[in-house]
């Protein structure tokens, strides 16, 4: 019976393992660098996504024009239903590591249920850790009086798949496609 036990206990101490490298990768920052092109002027395609940028929430950040850079910050809010999920996970999972302690030590009584307590906290962890401040920013490569314009857009990956979807025929914006053929 003991080794039944002591195998249940390793294999949920792996799913609480497993939860924090989740949470982890909940909150990791995913920020690439893309080379975009378009057949329009640099002008149109700049002011085209910018616009595209205000309506979907981010805000003008200054730029350089040495540099010939665009600089825009938008805040990303945690899901609330993931956060009320890893919650229950991480509840359930408590509860289970307490009931394996006390069938493993029964001198302990029911007082390891009470790690069951610590479960919501897995997504309150999620939730400052996911909602952060991001930053956009477009470089032009071209030269601004050529007829076609060559950008490096540094931002958030799902946010440079956003613009490749839903930019890529109004402006005519071709990338390299790695964004939208990679697996992850």
């Amino acid at each position: 019976m003991t080794q039944v036990l002591s195998s249940t206990l390793l294999l949920t101490v792996l799913l609480a393992i497993g939860l924090v490298f989740f949470l982890r990768a909940a909150s990791k920052d995913r920020t690439t660098v893309v080379d975009i092109f378009s057949t329009k002027p640099p002008v149109e395609v700049l002011n085209g996504i910018s616009t595209w940028l205000e309506e979907r929430g981010w805000s003008r950040d200054g730029g350089d024009l040495d540099k010939q850079l665009l600089c825009f910050r938008g805040s990303v809010a945690s899901s609330n239903g993931l956060a009320i999920l890893l919650s229950v996970y991480g509840m359930v999972g408590a509860a289970c590591l307490g009931l394996v302690l006390k069938q493993l030590y029964p001198l302990l009584s029911w007082w390891p249920l009470l790690i069951a307590l610590m479960g919501p906290f897995a997504g309150l962890i999620y939730q400052r850790k996911a909602e952060r401040v991001e930053a956009l920013e477009l470089r032009l490569i071209s030269s601004p009086e050529s007829n076609q314009s060559a950008l490096r857009v540094r931002a958030h990956r799902d946010e440079l798949i956003a613009m490749e979807l839903e930019l890529s025929k109004t402006l005519e914006l071709a990338s390299d496609g790695s964004l939208l053929s990679s697996p992850i």
